[in-house]
């Protein structure tokens, strides 16, 4: 067992366990969705997501971002937590929450974009 995933690793830490039947992982298998999913990856989805609404690319292009995303997600857990590679319940569940973060950063910068071109349209007395 690798030294990452070992309860020993965190001594208080609760043993939080994903369901089985989502996500393969191991005692600790939710602390390392968290860090290694959501804020490694879903941080890079939400910049993806921002960078994409800012060259006014369409959004379809976040689901192919997302999906490679998600397979560097994958390796991170592979290769750093000793979780398996070509898990496909694993690999959807990431893209999932990737493609739902890179949807917020592409809908967030773009309602601000529109805002900022089109802004006198919601002012009052026009």
């Amino acid at each position: 067992m690798p030294l990452l995933t070992s309860p020993a690793l965190l001594p208080g830490a609760p043993a939080i366990a994903m369901p089985a039947w989502l996500y393969h992982a191991g005692p600790l298998g939710f602390l390392i969705f968290l860090f290694a999913t959501v804020i490694l990856g879903g941080l890079a989805a939400f910049v993806t997501g921002r960078a994409l609404a800012q060259k006014w690319c369409p959004p379809w292009q976040i689901l192919v971002y997302s999906l490679l995303l998600a397979a560097g997600v994958r390796f991170i857990h592979f290769s750093i937590f000793a979780e398996p590679l070509l898990s496909l319940r694993s690999y959807l569940v990431d893209f999932v929450v990737l493609f739902a973060l890179g949807m917020f950063g592409y809908k967030l910068t773009r309602a601000n974009q529109m805002n900022v071109q089109y802004g006198w349209r919601s002012r009052q007395g026009y």
